[in-house]
């Protein structure tokens, strides 16, 4: 049995990141904050939200034992937070001064680890916050990374596709080259191992913009070097998955996906295990996170929602797969036909029919088919008009308007399409300029970017051919006119 215990809405942009304690559950935004909840009742804790960062925060995790939150950011930094009262206890800078991706504690709380958009890794020692080891970038963004559970080794995964594991002097021990095509974007290792004649085995998941979740194994026999082997490919999703991870006893793991589904599989047993869908938002799920107590499950999304899902029992077999899935949600609001990404004055007679139905209005599928009605007539329907389509009732009269009002209100409180935030600060621009890698900037966030010796794209990480910047007036007339239609 899963199901949907509490949303917390009080982000004020995309969620990038949740990570539980046994006590707390953290939210970490592209507005720059972290939030902390108590598990007990998913109320906010007075010290919260945590504020530290100059730009949108990437990742955040609990120190095992619960005591210390992290974080990190575009700002180059990690900050050391307690988990009790908020305190910032201590920061890091990444020793380029390059944004962060990721960044880990290892299990026993000695290791400090971050990867970098420059492609480096730097590893410090947590309780004096010395930096240990640093490698030259000559590889792709760093966007992934992961403890073994035994401490001593480490996974990085890049946008470049490949998977790289290390031991804690950042001595590479073995690259998986191409695990995932288009780019890795989160792996985690589950946090049980196993040691059988004399060969350590620990359990991996992955995942990537190729829209699969991949388990390995990877191992050492004594004496011998490490190996990776691919176990299962699992294909539950239908676009790029996000965010993946295990539970606690290693039994689930969970992804969530451009396709605006969490996806549950059980990763012991090969019986496929299925929950009806339960709709909850309108964007991509960036984060999943699963609780080391309790059965519960975190998701986030683009729509600036966590949702807070219970696990528990009353699954129903229906069939065989590798590694199967335990359930599916959609994340689409409305499971609908295209339409759902679209503003009501795009939408065709198809999308305005399919709407009627989900909203229990299927009486009127007919005449709207009749009168040829899209989604622009939706958008200007009024009493007079509904009356002219010769609906009768009119209580159906009041229900359909009511309806349009509401989604028209509840489109019109959507935040900004993506390609008018700044890549940077992830805020509205307003005075939008093209740099050398051909992306738009906020004039203010690029200036500042390139002030601070960082001379290569934010979005590429390729060296800038120039620093001179273009005004994108086009842009900048598009904001004007969305702005003034909400």
């Amino acid at each position: 049995m899963v199901s949907l215990i509490h949303t917390i809405r009080d982000h004020t942009d995309e969620i990038s990141c949740c990570a539980f304690s046994p006590s707390a559950l953290v939210t970490g935004s592209a507005d720059k904050t972290l939030r902390v909840y108590s598990t007990a009742d998913f109320k906010e804790f007075p010290f919260s939200p945590l504020t530290g960062h100059g730009y949108g925060v990437h990742r955040c995790c609990f120190s095992s034992c619960g005591s210390y939150l992290l974080s990190c950011s575009t700002d180059g930094s990690i900050i050391v937070w307690s988990s009790e009262t908020g305190e910032l206890l201590s920061a890091v800078q990444h020793p380029g001064r390059s944004p962060l991706r990721v960044c880990a504690l290892s299990p026993d709380s000695c290791l400090l680890l971050a990867g970098a958009c420059d492609g480096t890794v730097a590893l410090w020692d947590f309780s004096s916050k010395t930096l240990r080891r640093y490698t030259w970038g000559f590889t792709p963004s760093i966007v992934a990374c992961s403890f073994s559970p035994c401490s001593q080794v480490f996974v990085t995964g890049c946008t470049q596709g490949d998977l790289k594991l290390w031991d804690d002097h950042i001595s590479l021990l073995l690259a998986q080259k191409d695990a995932h095509d288009l780019g890795v974007t989160c792996c985690s290792f589950a946090s049980h191992f196993k040691i059988e004649d004399s060969c350590v085995e620990l359990r991996l998941a992955s995942c990537g913009q190729d829209s699969l979740l991949k388990i390995w194994i990877v191992s050492q026999r004594e004496g011998a070097a490490w190996t990776m082997m691919l176990l299962h490919i699992l294909t539950g999703q239908t676009a790029p998955v996000l965010s993946c991870a295990f539970s606690a006893d290693g039994e689930l793991v969970v992804s969530g996906s451009v396709d605006k589904s969490v996806t549950v599989y059980d990763a012991v047993v090969t019986n496929t295990l299925h929950f009806p869908g339960i709709s909850s938002s309108y964007r991509y799920v960036t984060a999943v996170a699963l609780s080391p107590a309790f059965g519960l499950m975190a998701t986030g999304s683009m729509d600036r929602s966590v949702n807070v899902w219970k696990i528990g029992d009353g699954y129903e077999e229906t069939g065989k797969y590798s590694c199967c899935v335990f359930c599916v949600f959609f994340f689409a609001g409305r499971k609908l036909p295209g339409h759902s990404r679209l503003l009501l004055a795009d939408w065709t007679e198809e999308d305005v029919q399919s709407w009627l139905c989900e909203e229990g209005l299927d009486e009127l599928v007919m005449i709207f088919k009749t009168n040829n009605i899209d989604g622009s007539e939706v958008n200007h329907m009024s009493r007079e008009t509904v009356t002219e389509l010769g609906i009768e009732s009119v209580g159906l009269r009041g229900r359909l308007l009511r309806k349009i009002e509401a989604l028209k209100a509840e489109q019109s409180g959507s935040e900004a399409p993506d390609e008018f935030l700044c890549p940077i600060t992830r805020e509205l621009m307003k005075d939008p300029v093209i740099a050398a890698d051909g992306y738009s900037y906020e004039r203010e966030s690029i200036e500042s970017w390139i002030r601070g010796k960082n001379k290569t794209s934010p979005m590429t990480n390729l060296p800038l051919q120039t620093t001179l910047l273009t005004p994108n007036r086009s842009l900048k007339m598009a904001i004007t006119r969305w702005k003034s239609s909400q």
